[in-house]
């Protein structure tokens, strides 16, 4: 077991860290090398190394596997789920990441405040439709709401992806309340300023490119 020294970043005392397992241990250390930091929530789990390895692999796969949706896409979706829900850690790490895959930080305000406002197609729009409603009245989600995704553009595998993001998000929302789970600093000043490197594009282009499995 190791002891937690550092600032809470829960407001549960759930004990000493459990010991990383090698893999943990060098997904952490990746993490620092890419970001600078471990991100709070992995060191949220960090108690239980089977819920961490859970959570890990649910999230990586969630959003950078395989599918028909950018990275982009999907962080938008992160960030329009944790809107809906006021999730302060959600919104403060994943509007971070809009703004770093869009290379866009009035972008990722914008995704944030009020994804209406944004100049976003009408794909994603729809996307990001369909989550809301999905977040705020999951029983009311029918056949035409689907159709709507269809015919907008979206495989019915995408239509999976797009639900399983929404309701990871949900779920990881409030486990975020539950426990005043709070964000690192670092992610407030992430990506304030647009960058001259090529970024995602805002649009479908990207949705083939080949999803490279690394910390985000």
């Amino acid at each position: 077991m190791q002891k937690r020294t550092d600032e809470p970043v829960t407001a549960l005392d759930l004990g000493p860290d459990a010991t990383p397992t090698p893999e943990i241990a060098a997904y952490f250390a990746k993490c620092k090398e890419k970001l600078g930091f471990v991100p709070n929530v992995l060191r949220a789990y960090a108690f239980d190394n089977t819920k961490l390895k859970a959570f890990i692999d649910m999230v990586d796969d969630l959003m950078l596997g395989d599918s028909g949706l950018t990275k982009l896409e999907r962080e938008m979706i992160a960030v329009v789920v944790s809107s809906v829900n006021h999730c302060h850690y959600c919104l403060t790490a994943h509007g971070a990441a809009v703004r770093q895959r869009a290379n866009d930080p009035e972008l990722g305000e914008l995704i944030a405040q009020n994804y209406r406002a944004a100049r976003l197609d009408r794909r994603q729009k729809a996307m990001l439709d369909f989550a809301v409603k999905l977040t705020e009245h999951p029983d009311k989600i029918e056949e035409a709401d689907r159709q709507a995704l269809r015919d907008a553009g979206f495989s019915d595998r995408e239509i999976w992806d797009i639900a399983a993001i929404t309701g990871f998000f949900n779920m990881s929302n409030r486990i975020a309340a539950a426990t005043d789970m709070r964000p690192n600093r670092e992610y407030h000043y992430m990506a304030r300023q647009p960058v001259k490197q090529p970024a995602e594009k805002n649009n479908h282009s990207n949705k083939k490119r080949a999803a490279r499995r690394s910390p985000s």
